[in-house]
């Protein structure tokens, strides 16, 4: 079958790579010069398969208003009369249930340890290197509350068998001995041992060298303006440069899957979240981390990639923006060099991205009302976590296949 993927992300990239697996004659469609060059460019860092949890929460909006008076806070809102952000933000606040935050995480971690299985798989196939370690996740607390906190997500990822290790001040510092010039700031860590780090972009440009190798199509430079649908049924994409015919389509477009499928009427409840990154060259081994710290109290990780270290979060609500705020930068800087001063800020690079989050928390994946239309967009901040499960969801449901894992609850249906 004749399959287009639209957008070069990590999703787009392993979407393809599975699909030409599958036997499909596959293009790629991108605006960018190269792969990876958006959102996947420069993120976090982090493959979280146990942290992985809905931003819709209990509390959150009590937590939200605090931190917003907080000198680096995690969240930054910027209201604008936008239809689809104040939509989004109703829909975020409404999951922010007992009840709804359960099913969703349950929803991500069925994903992401499916996910955590295909990316091995992938791995062994490929002989794909990416700065990759497999040292786990540390979410390390600086208050007690935040410790006692820990328990609602600590219950789900037994209920979903998800390993993890609570530590005490000692236990995080033996994970991270770089922490021993900090133990008087932290009290505790939640450690999700399964976790890998990485550069996204490495591995996505690596990827698309192997998938190009089972001979998918590559067009960088090429704008989408539209979809072609007669009779209910995709057959095509209009972009700058003419025509593309397709027996299926997919739509990767993270934060911009909404622009172009609601020129067909269909409203994706996926809206951008601007997230921020520093990269650092190491100066002093002794005070870097080994693996990805996430730290709690500003929502910021901080993860080692070869010889540099990525820091990386806070959500920034400002809708479709790519301006780098020197607050932002500030706060990064400043959790960094709290916990680990072994990196040099000013050898640092500044970046910011957006993420595509959906208001409940996990991806929207499946088919759409449009037949052979389908969509792998909305992973938020865990797209690459979640990118080679999703990826290998699409292909199972474009050639005919039950997917290894229950999908229906992550179809765009499931907000009807």
């Amino acid at each position: 079958m004749k399959v287009t993927v639209l957008g070069a992300g990590v999703i787009g990239v392993t979407t393809a790579y599975q699909l030409a697996r599958s036997g499909h004659d596959v293009t790629v469609v991108d605006r960018q010069p190269g792969p990876a060059l958006e959102t996947s460019y420069a993120n976090a860092g982090e493959i979280s398969f146990g942290y992985c949890s809905p931003w819709a929460a209990p509390g959150i909006p009590l937590k939200a208003l605090k931190w917003m008076l907080m000198e680096h806070p995690p969240l930054i809102l910027r209201p604008k009369l936008d239809r689809a952000m104040l939509s989004w933000l109703a829909r975020m606040l409404a999951n922010c249930t007992s009840g709804c935050y359960a099913r969703n995480k349950s929803r991500m971690l069925r994903l992401a340890e499916y996910s955590r299985i295909a990316l091995a798989s992938l791995r062994a196939e490929t002989g794909l290197t990416y700065d990759d370690r497999m040292q786990g996740t540390l979410q390390l607390f600086r208050t007690q509350r935040q410790l006692d906190a820990s328990a609602k997500d600590v219950e789900r990822l037994s209920a979903d068998g998800i390993p993890y290790e609570i530590l005490d001040r000692d236990g995080c510092i033996r994970i991270e001995p770089a922490l021993a010039h900090a133990r008087d700031r932290i009290v505790g860590g939640l450690r999700t041992p399964n976790d890998e780090t990485g550069d996204c972009f490495k591995f996505t440009d690596g990827l698309e060298n192997a998938a190009a190798g089972l001979g998918v199509t590559f067009r960088y430079g090429e704008t989408i303006k539209e979809l072609e649908v007669e009779r209910g049924r995709a057959r095509g994409i209009l972009t700058t440069k003419g025509v593309i015919r397709s027996e299926a389509i997919v739509v990767a477009l993270g934060s911009y899957s909404p622009l172009l499928l609601e020129k067909l009427g269909i409203r994706l409840p996926v809206y951008p979240i601007k997230g921020y990154s520093l990269t650092l060259s190491i100066s002093d081994a002794s005070r870097a981390p080994e693996s990805t710290v996430m730290d709690e109290t500003y929502k910021i990780a901080i993860t080692r990639l070869g010889e540099r270290i990525r820091v990386g979060g806070m959500a920034e609500v400002s809708g479709y923006t790519g301006d780098l705020n020197p607050a932002r930068r500030q706060t990064l800087e400043h959790s960094v060099m709290d916990l680990f001063p072994g990196g040099d800020p000013k050898t640092a690079s500044f970046w910011s991205g957006l993420r595509p989050m959906t208001p409940d928390g996990p991806p929207i994946i499946g088919q759409t009302g449009v037949r052979n239309l389908f969509l792998n967009t909305g992973h938020g901040t865990l797209g690459w976590t979640m990118s080679c499960g999703s990826a290998r969801v699409i292909a199972d449901l474009i050639s005919g296949r039950k997917p290894e894992i229950e999908t229906a609850d992550l179809e765009l249906a499931r907000y009807d």
